[in-house]
């Protein structure tokens, strides 16, 4: 099947950025305090359009519990927290104490801070001590790319019927595609990958943009 995407270059991201969404000065700080940290980090932070879209789902599907599994400096945490209902709640899960501060102070900053749990540690523990009545609408997975298979099982054992499971760099910097790369991360990505495009419990869609982000919603 012949491509119909068209190539991305700055001129062509930038009229999607300009035109795609609305910006907010609050996140372009916290982008920019994100891209102070140098280095391969920033480019951890969730893709401005992508987040953007994290909100409209949040939205669109009246979710009220979310969870993120991955939260880094919080800018996808902040847009999700941002458009759950004033009782809604987020939990996050993260390994790392000094990125997440950064996140905790921007959550105060946009008065969300109330309706996110931040839990420090592996994910994988604290989705397993989740009781069985813990059940999300929406979720997002962008964290070690070697335990996306069972972040994703995890998420889906807590998910109701027609939430919705975001899973991030699903496209691995095109790297999924080179067979002799078996880095864990990378084999992570793909066998992700396979098992949701083979998953009968799921109805999904890859979405090309940014890194990759695939959508499931649990049927």
């Amino acid at each position: 099947m012949p491509s119909k995407f068209i190539a991305l270059n700055d001129e062509i991201y930038k009229y999607v950025i300009d035109h795609g969404h609305n910006r907010d000065p609050l996140r372009t700080e916290l982008e920019a305090e994100t891209a102070k940290l140098g280095g391969w980090l920033p480019c951890m932070q969730t893709a401005s359009e992508q987040a953007t879209l994290l909100g409209l789902l949040v939205r669109a599907i009246g979710a009220k519990s979310a969870l993120e599994v991955g939260t880094f400096t919080g800018y996808s945490s902040m847009i999700v927290a941002r458009a759950l209902p004033a009782d809604g709640h987020l939990l996050c899960c993260d390994v790392s104490a000094e990125w997440t501060s950064v996140a905790q102070r921007y959550w105060e900053k946009a008065g969300v801070a109330s309706k996110i749990t931040l839990k420090l540690g592996p994910a994988l523990d604290t989705l397993k001590a989740l009781p069985a009545t813990t059940i999300f609408d929406f979720s997002f997975i962008d964290a070690n790319k070697s335990d996306y298979c069972a972040y994703y099982e995890a998420a889906l054992k807590h998910t109701r019927p027609n939430g919705l499971i975001l899973l991030d760099n699903v496209l691995w910097g095109a790297r999924i595609f080179d067979k002799s790369d078996q880095d864990g991360e990378t084999v992570g990505v793909r066998q992700v990958n396979d098992l949701v495009a083979n998953d009968s419990r799921v109805e999904a869609v890859m979405l090309p943009f940014a890194d990759g982000v695939t959508v499931c919603r649990k049927k």
